[in-house]
Protein backbone atom coordinates (compact mmCIF):
# COMPACT_ATOMS: atom_id res chain seq x y z
CA UNK A 1 0.00 0.00 0.00
CA UNK A 2 1.41 3.39 -0.99
CA UNK A 3 2.26 6.00 1.65
CA UNK A 4 2.21 9.78 1.37
CA UNK A 5 3.84 10.43 4.75
CA UNK A 6 1.29 13.10 5.64
CA UNK A 7 -1.38 13.48 8.31
CA UNK A 8 -3.74 15.11 5.75
CA UNK A 9 -7.02 13.13 5.78
CA UNK A 10 -7.16 13.24 1.98
CA UNK A 11 -3.70 11.68 1.82
CA UNK A 12 -4.62 9.03 4.38
CA UNK A 13 -7.85 8.18 2.54
CA UNK A 14 -6.01 8.04 -0.79
CA UNK A 15 -3.53 5.55 0.67
CA UNK A 16 -6.45 3.13 1.02
CA UNK A 17 -8.92 4.04 -1.71
CA UNK A 18 -6.69 5.29 -4.53
CA UNK A 19 -4.63 2.12 -4.83
CA UNK A 20 -4.87 0.65 -8.34
CA UNK A 21 -8.06 -1.42 -8.84
CA UNK A 22 -9.38 -0.64 -5.35
CA UNK A 23 -12.13 1.80 -6.46
CA UNK A 24 -13.37 -0.78 -8.99
CA UNK A 25 -13.36 -3.55 -6.39
CA UNK A 26 -15.32 -1.37 -3.96
CA UNK A 27 -17.74 -0.38 -6.74
CA UNK A 28 -18.32 -4.04 -7.60
CA UNK A 29 -19.07 -4.85 -3.96
CA UNK A 30 -21.40 -1.86 -3.71
CA UNK A 31 -23.27 -3.41 -6.66
CA UNK A 32 -23.91 -6.50 -4.60
CA UNK A 33 -21.09 -8.94 -5.36
CA UNK A 34 -19.92 -10.86 -2.28
CA UNK A 35 -18.24 -14.00 -3.60
CA UNK A 36 -14.70 -13.83 -4.93
CA UNK A 37 -15.73 -15.20 -8.33
CA UNK A 38 -18.47 -12.59 -8.75
CA UNK A 39 -16.16 -9.74 -7.75
CA UNK A 40 -13.63 -11.05 -10.25
CA UNK A 41 -16.24 -11.05 -13.03
CA UNK A 42 -16.67 -7.33 -12.45
CA UNK A 43 -12.91 -6.70 -12.75
CA UNK A 44 -11.88 -9.43 -15.23
CA UNK A 45 -8.56 -7.79 -16.13
CA UNK A 46 -7.41 -7.97 -12.51
CA UNK A 47 -5.49 -11.12 -11.64
CA UNK A 48 -6.86 -13.46 -8.99
CA UNK A 49 -3.67 -13.02 -6.98
CA UNK A 50 -3.95 -9.23 -6.97
CA UNK A 51 -7.66 -9.31 -6.14
CA UNK A 52 -6.98 -11.60 -3.20
CA UNK A 53 -4.24 -9.25 -2.02
CA UNK A 54 -6.49 -6.18 -2.31
CA UNK A 55 -9.32 -7.83 -0.39
CA UNK A 56 -6.98 -8.79 2.42
CA UNK A 57 -5.56 -5.25 2.54
CA UNK A 58 -9.08 -3.80 2.67
CA UNK A 59 -9.94 -6.26 5.40
CA UNK A 60 -6.89 -5.20 7.41
CA UNK A 61 -7.89 -1.52 7.31
CA UNK A 62 -11.54 -2.26 8.14
CA UNK A 63 -13.19 -1.59 4.77
CA UNK A 64 -14.34 -5.18 4.13
CA UNK A 65 -14.89 -8.26 6.27
CA UNK A 66 -15.12 -11.98 5.67
CA UNK A 67 -18.29 -13.85 6.55
CA UNK A 68 -19.54 -17.40 6.21
CA UNK A 69 -18.70 -20.77 7.67
CA UNK A 70 -16.95 -22.20 4.59
CA UNK A 71 -13.28 -21.10 4.73
CA UNK A 72 -12.81 -22.19 1.12
CA UNK A 73 -15.57 -19.92 -0.13
CA UNK A 74 -16.01 -16.98 2.22
CA UNK A 75 -18.29 -14.06 1.49
CA UNK A 76 -16.78 -10.62 1.35
CA UNK A 77 -18.92 -7.77 2.69
CA UNK A 78 -18.33 -4.05 3.04
CA UNK A 79 -18.18 -2.77 6.60
CA UNK A 80 -19.74 0.52 7.66
CA UNK A 81 -16.52 2.21 6.55
CA UNK A 82 -16.77 0.50 3.18
CA UNK A 83 -20.44 1.37 2.66
CA UNK A 84 -19.61 4.97 3.54
CA UNK A 85 -17.56 5.09 0.33
CA UNK A 86 -20.75 4.78 -1.77
CA UNK A 87 -21.19 8.53 -2.42
CA UNK A 88 -17.45 8.88 -3.07
CA UNK A 89 -17.57 6.16 -5.72
CA UNK A 90 -20.79 7.59 -7.18
CA UNK A 91 -19.36 11.10 -7.50
CA UNK A 92 -16.06 9.80 -8.88
CA UNK A 93 -17.97 7.82 -11.51
CA UNK A 94 -20.13 10.81 -12.44
CA UNK A 95 -17.05 13.01 -12.81
CA UNK A 96 -15.46 10.39 -15.03
CA UNK A 97 -18.63 10.12 -17.09
CA UNK A 98 -18.63 13.86 -17.76
CA UNK A 99 -14.93 14.65 -18.05
CA UNK A 100 -12.84 11.50 -18.57
CA UNK A 101 -14.80 9.24 -20.91
CA UNK A 102 -14.71 11.09 -24.23
CA UNK A 103 -13.39 9.78 -26.44
CA UNK A 104 -13.24 6.18 -25.29
CA UNK A 105 -10.31 4.25 -26.72
CA UNK A 106 -10.94 0.94 -28.44
CA UNK A 107 -9.08 -0.80 -25.63
CA UNK A 108 -11.65 0.54 -23.13
CA UNK A 109 -14.54 -1.23 -24.85
CA UNK A 110 -14.70 -4.52 -22.94
CA UNK A 111 -17.83 -6.40 -23.97
CA UNK A 112 -17.52 -8.85 -21.06
CA UNK A 113 -17.69 -6.07 -18.46
CA UNK A 114 -20.50 -4.36 -20.38
CA UNK A 115 -22.75 -7.41 -20.55
CA UNK A 116 -22.03 -8.38 -16.92
CA UNK A 117 -23.13 -4.91 -15.81
CA UNK A 118 -26.20 -4.88 -18.07
CA UNK A 119 -27.28 -8.24 -16.64
CA UNK A 120 -27.50 -6.63 -13.18
CA UNK A 121 -29.51 -3.67 -14.40
CA UNK A 122 -32.52 -5.17 -16.15
CA UNK A 123 -36.02 -5.76 -14.82
CA UNK A 124 -37.21 -9.23 -15.88
CA UNK A 125 -40.63 -8.65 -14.33
CA UNK A 126 -41.67 -6.43 -17.25
CA UNK A 127 -41.87 -9.52 -19.46
CA UNK A 128 -44.29 -11.29 -17.14
CA UNK A 129 -43.99 -14.90 -15.97
CA UNK A 130 -42.87 -16.40 -19.27
CA UNK A 131 -39.22 -16.96 -20.10
CA UNK A 132 -37.84 -14.30 -22.46
CA UNK A 133 -34.38 -14.60 -24.03
CA UNK A 134 -32.65 -11.50 -25.38
CA UNK A 135 -29.71 -12.02 -27.71
CA UNK A 136 -27.08 -9.31 -28.13
CA UNK A 137 -24.97 -9.37 -31.28
CA UNK A 138 -21.98 -6.99 -31.08
CA UNK A 139 -20.77 -6.48 -34.62
CA UNK A 140 -17.29 -5.25 -33.67
CA UNK A 141 -16.49 -7.80 -30.95
CA UNK A 142 -14.14 -10.75 -31.49
CA UNK A 143 -15.95 -13.77 -32.91
CA UNK A 144 -15.77 -15.67 -29.60
CA UNK A 145 -17.38 -12.76 -27.73
CA UNK A 146 -19.75 -11.45 -30.36
CA UNK A 147 -22.99 -13.00 -29.09
CA UNK A 148 -24.40 -12.90 -25.57
CA UNK A 149 -27.73 -14.03 -24.20
CA UNK A 150 -29.68 -12.65 -21.24
CA UNK A 151 -32.34 -15.10 -20.08
CA UNK A 152 -35.25 -13.67 -18.07
CA UNK A 153 -37.19 -16.40 -16.33
CA UNK A 154 -39.79 -15.78 -13.61
CA UNK A 155 -37.98 -12.88 -12.01
CA UNK A 156 -34.44 -14.22 -12.39
CA UNK A 157 -31.76 -13.12 -14.85
CA UNK A 158 -28.89 -15.17 -16.24
CA UNK A 159 -26.10 -13.99 -18.53
CA UNK A 160 -24.89 -16.63 -20.97
CA UNK A 161 -21.72 -16.22 -23.07
CA UNK A 162 -22.75 -19.33 -25.04
CA UNK A 163 -26.11 -20.24 -26.56
CA UNK A 164 -28.35 -21.41 -23.68
CA UNK A 165 -30.50 -23.39 -26.10
CA UNK A 166 -33.72 -21.43 -25.57
CA UNK A 167 -35.64 -19.82 -28.43
CA UNK A 168 -34.58 -16.18 -28.84
CA UNK A 169 -37.42 -13.69 -28.39
CA UNK A 170 -35.61 -10.38 -28.98
CA UNK A 171 -32.52 -9.77 -31.11
CA UNK A 172 -30.40 -6.66 -30.50
CA UNK A 173 -27.65 -5.89 -32.99
CA UNK A 174 -25.24 -3.01 -32.42
CA UNK A 175 -21.58 -2.19 -31.77
CA UNK A 176 -19.96 -2.01 -28.35
CA UNK A 177 -19.42 1.77 -28.38
CA UNK A 178 -23.07 2.47 -29.16
CA UNK A 179 -24.22 0.10 -26.41
CA UNK A 180 -21.88 1.79 -23.92
CA UNK A 181 -23.30 5.20 -24.84
CA UNK A 182 -26.85 3.91 -24.35
CA UNK A 183 -25.83 2.19 -21.09
CA UNK A 184 -24.53 5.44 -19.54
CA UNK A 185 -27.35 7.63 -20.87
CA UNK A 186 -25.33 9.55 -23.45
CA UNK A 187 -27.50 8.18 -26.24
CA UNK A 188 -31.22 7.54 -25.93
CA UNK A 189 -32.32 4.02 -26.83
CA UNK A 190 -34.83 5.34 -29.35
CA UNK A 191 -32.21 7.59 -30.92
CA UNK A 192 -29.81 4.68 -31.27
CA UNK A 193 -32.53 2.75 -33.13
CA UNK A 194 -33.74 5.62 -35.33
CA UNK A 195 -30.17 6.48 -36.34
CA UNK A 196 -29.66 2.83 -37.34
CA UNK A 197 -26.83 2.39 -34.85
CA UNK A 198 -28.92 -0.33 -33.21
CA UNK A 199 -31.43 -2.78 -34.63
CA UNK A 200 -34.05 -4.53 -32.51
CA UNK A 201 -36.05 -7.47 -33.88
CA UNK A 202 -38.82 -9.29 -32.06
CA UNK A 203 -42.54 -9.27 -31.31
CA UNK A 204 -43.97 -5.79 -30.99
CA UNK A 205 -45.21 -6.43 -27.43
CA UNK A 206 -41.71 -7.34 -26.23
CA UNK A 207 -40.07 -4.50 -28.14
CA UNK A 208 -42.39 -2.00 -26.50
CA UNK A 209 -41.31 -3.25 -23.07
CA UNK A 210 -37.59 -3.12 -23.83
CA UNK A 211 -37.22 0.42 -22.50
CA UNK A 212 -38.72 -0.57 -19.15
CA UNK A 213 -36.59 -3.73 -19.03
CA UNK A 214 -33.32 -1.89 -19.57
CA UNK A 215 -32.56 0.10 -16.39
CA UNK A 216 -29.27 1.74 -17.45
CA UNK A 217 -26.08 2.17 -15.47
CA UNK A 218 -26.47 3.44 -11.88
CA UNK A 219 -24.05 6.15 -13.00
CA UNK A 220 -25.66 7.77 -16.04
CA UNK A 221 -26.24 11.19 -17.59
CA UNK A 222 -29.94 11.11 -16.74
CA UNK A 223 -29.42 10.93 -12.99
CA UNK A 224 -26.36 12.95 -12.00
CA UNK A 225 -26.38 13.62 -8.25
CA UNK A 226 -23.67 16.30 -8.34
CA UNK A 227 -25.23 19.66 -9.35
CA UNK A 228 -21.81 20.96 -10.46
CA UNK A 229 -21.65 18.43 -13.27
CA UNK A 230 -23.16 19.13 -16.66
CA UNK A 231 -23.54 17.16 -19.86
CA UNK A 232 -20.47 17.15 -22.11
CA UNK A 233 -20.76 19.29 -25.27
CA UNK A 234 -23.10 17.78 -27.82
CA UNK A 235 -25.04 15.63 -25.36
CA UNK A 236 -27.48 18.17 -23.96
CA UNK A 237 -30.35 16.89 -26.11
CA UNK A 238 -29.72 13.31 -25.04
CA UNK A 239 -29.91 14.04 -21.33
CA UNK A 240 -33.28 13.18 -19.87
CA UNK A 241 -34.36 11.02 -22.82
CA UNK A 242 -34.36 7.45 -21.61
CA UNK A 243 -36.58 6.03 -24.31
CA UNK A 244 -38.32 7.51 -27.31
CA UNK A 245 -41.94 6.48 -27.37
CA UNK A 246 -42.89 5.08 -30.74
CA UNK A 247 -46.26 4.14 -32.12
CA UNK A 248 -47.28 3.41 -35.68
CA UNK A 249 -44.10 4.88 -37.18
CA UNK A 250 -41.54 2.94 -35.14
CA UNK A 251 -38.08 3.63 -36.63
CA UNK A 252 -36.03 0.62 -37.74
CA UNK A 253 -37.56 -1.83 -35.32
CA UNK A 254 -38.23 -4.86 -37.47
Amino acid sequence: MMRYGQFCPIAKAAEIVAERWTPLVVAEMLSGSTHFSDIRRGVPLMSQTLLSKRLKELERVGVVERRGTNPRRPEWHLTQAGRALAPVIQHLGEWGLCYAQDPLQDGDLDVTILTWNIRRRVDPSVFGVRRVTVQFDFTDAPKAKRRWWIVNDRGTVDLCPTDPGFPVDVYITTDIRTMVHVWVGKLALGRAISSERMEVIGPRKLRERLGAWFLYSPINMNGLSNPLLTSPPGNEQERGKLVQKTNASEPRIS
